[in-house]
């Protein structure tokens, strides 16, 4: 039986090879630039995360534990999963891996929110850019590496960008639902009232959408988080390569410990994102 594409033959490689190859040519100095930028925060991040004496970090997260869940001995565990990790010797590299997840995240929010709310504001935009997210959240991580590869080479930057495509999409949803979930009825008797667009948009809509915003971080932490062995492909330090040496190497102790504190790492973050998330839904409530 012959191959289907000796009767149709499509070469979506070869657009695709030549769009790359476009945008390269004719915005090189612009990505440069946003390349340095993107540098520079993750420098700063993981600067003001190494300057801050780890007693002070664990003592923090044990605190905002305790008082954004209100149990005492959650804010114990958290803490203790901090030192653990600490102690098997991976402190520098959990905070160059915390610094990657808050640039991310940062973007992430930069990005999702105001395309969130552009989301809930037309239908026509919403059909439009679901597909996308879709295909986004379907797409096997490793895809993204590819272009931005091309587009910023190895290191940090390409790292950071590739874990802002992933963990983008919930953001953007969580925002477009939230606002969407606002009672026509708050919307029109703001209207009644005389209230402009943007006062609405700002004074209740996003208000009324915070529940469903914060969910929206967490998931977006979550994610980021789940890229940081794959992003360690691509030059970025932190546990994500301690796990890929390990894998390389063969050396299942240090894999334990370098995947442990990634979990560690991750329940700390999901827990504390989690109580805010709570917490603002039940003010909103």
């Amino acid at each position: 039986m012959s191959e289907v594409s000796e009767f149709i033959s499509i070469p979506l490689a070869n657009w695709t090879d030549a769009g790359m190859a476009y945008i390269m040519a004719h915005f090189g100095l612009f990505l440069d630039s946003v390349g340095e930028g993107l540098l520079r925060l993750l420098l700063y991040l993981e600067r003001f995360f190494l300057w801050i004496p780890w007693p002070i970090v664990i003592g923090l997260v044990g605190v905002t534990g305790w008082r954004l869940i209100g149990r005492w001995w959650v804010g114990v565990i958290l803490a203790a999963m901090l030192l653990l990790i600490g102690s098997f010797g991976y402190w520098k590299l959990a905070m160059m891996t915390l610094s990657l997840v808050t640039a991310a995240v940062i973007i992430s929010l930069a990005v999702g929110i105001p395309v969130g709310i552009a989301m809930a504001r037309s239908d026509l935009l919403e059909s439009i850019i679901k597909p996308i997210l879709d295909a986004m959240q379907t797409m096997p991580s490793f895809v993204y590496l590819i272009p931005v590869l091309m587009f910023f080479g190895l290191g940090k930057v390409p790292a950071l960008f590739a874990t802002i495509l992933y963990s983008v999409p919930p953001m953007i949803r969580l925002t477009n639902v939230g606002i969407r979930e606002v009672p026509a009825s708050v919307v029109e008797a703001a209207q009644a009232f005389g209230s402009s667009s943007w006062q609405i948009l700002f004074n209740v809509q996003l208000p009324l959408a915070r529940p469903a915003i914060m969910v929206g971080i967490n998931q977006t932490t979550m994610m980021a988080l789940a890229m940081v062995v794959i992003a360690s492909m691509v030059g970025a330090r932190g546990l994500g390569l301690e796990v890929l040496l390990a894998i390389n190497r063969i050396e299942v102790g240090r894999g334990f410990e370098a995947g442990l504190s990634i979990v560690f790492l991750a329940i700390i973050i999901d827990r504390i994102t989690h109580a805010m998330a709570a917490r603002q839904e039940k003010a909103g409530a």
